[in-house]
């Protein structure tokens, strides 16, 4: 039931039902250890997003079945939300939730993904408020994080696993330092925690939030909605980047002080997912550079012969000459590629990190 439909003056009394969890490399793990301690009457639905290739079977409901004591299924459009269910993201498509009502769809990707942790997270937290608790588990990069200061922003509760205990820190670490986290917990506590959450009661009334035209038309954008016509133009300013997926133009928006992107077709990208697109595209231009430039040497070293036969040395020797100019540049070319780094923020922390170690060595700090 949507929020805005019963929440009255003064609010009601309700309690947190409403579970999304996001989970990337790592996740596999530790999404089994986590449904395992759920209780069988936890009066909640919980909703799963795991980042998996497109063409790989969603097998994931099938072990989680085997875990714990909850009915774990994945999602099918317009699905109807009961309490004691796990919903799982199927490849390839967004989990999102409306109104008692569960949506999978194949709206554009973020942060390279689909499913993607925060559409699940911003649907999730604009239809049902403080009802929520937002989970961030093991996973690389930072998606999730967007989507958890969504539910934090508009009243839920920000649960994240604690990066000591994460087989991928990064997507706990960024969810920890972007967002006013609640509870930071070690997987084996997690469960318990959810439950205890859960069970609590809460005072619930509507909320009108700063920037709920942004989220409701980031949230109609991915469930296929048209992002040009749905007003993508207007939620933030012109960048001067071009979007990885479609090279479209991207627009700036902000979460309160983090940056992220869309462009005016749809895609997302947190700057961090940005950066890691732009340059692995990098290193893409350059092999593609690569092969044009060994293409015109072989075309360049099959017309010399041409001439060579032909008895027109001239001719040969001037194609030969600009074959073996071309080759020169291809090892110019290669040279770059491999001094080439494909970053992200974490790798830039990092990097910041062991140079700050190093002069404290070699200052004797």
């Amino acid at each position: 039931m949507d929020i805005r439909l019963f929440a009255g003056q003064g609010g009601m009394a309700l309690h947190r039902d409403i579970i999304v969890i996001g989970a990337s490399a790592g996740g596999f793990e530790t999404l089994k250890k986590l449904v395992a301690d759920f209780p069988g009457d936890l009066d909640a639905s919980v909703f799963v997003v795991w980042h998996m290739p497109a063409d790989i079977r969603g097998l994931l409901p099938e072990v989680l079945n085997r875990c714990g004591p909850l009915h774990a299924a994945n999602a099918f459009d317009k699905e109807e939300i009961r309490p004691g269910r796990i919903y799982v993201a199927p490849p390839d498509r967004h989990l999102l939730i409306e109104s008692n009502t569960v949506r999978t769809t194949k709206g554009p990707r973020e942060n390279r993904f689909r499913p993607a942790v925060d559409p699940l997270f911003r649907s999730a937290a604009f239809t049902y408020r403080q009802r929520v608790i937002g989970v961030v588990l093991s996973g690389y990069l930072d998606d999730g994080t967007s989507g958890l200061w969504t539910v934090k922003h508009f009243g839920g509760v920000a649960v994240v696993q604690d990066p000591n205990d994460s087989v991928f820190p990064s997507m706990p670490e960024n969810a920890i330092r972007e967002v006013e986290v609640d509870h930071v917990v070690p997987i084996d506590e997690m469960g318990k925690l959810i439950a205890r959450l859960a069970s609590e009661e809460i005072d619930v009334s509507e909320v009108e939030m700063e920037n709920e035209r942004q989220v409701e038309t980031e949230i109609k954008i991915a469930r296929e909605d048209s992002a040009f016509e749905s007003g993508v133009m207007k939620l933030g300013e012109l960048s001067p980047y071009t979007c990885p997926d479609c090279h479209g133009v991207m627009m700036k928006l902000k979460d309160g002080k983090r940056m992220r992107f869309r462009c005016h077709t749809g895609h997302a990208y947190s700057a961090d997912s940005l950066l890691a697109s732009v340059t692995e595209i990098i290193e893409e231009s350059m092999w593609d550079t690569i092969r044009g430039i060994e293409e015109s040497i072989m075309l360049l070293n099959q017309l010399g012969e041409h001439f060579s036969e032909e008895g027109n040395s001239t001719m040969a020797m001037l194609y030969f000459q600009k074959a073996r100019e071309a080759e020169d540049r291809t090892q110019i070319i290669r040279q770059a590629i491999m001094q080439h780094e494909n970053l992200s923020t974490d790798e830039m922390r990092d990097q910041a990190s062991n140079n700050n170690d190093r002069r404290e060595v070699s200052t004797g700090n």
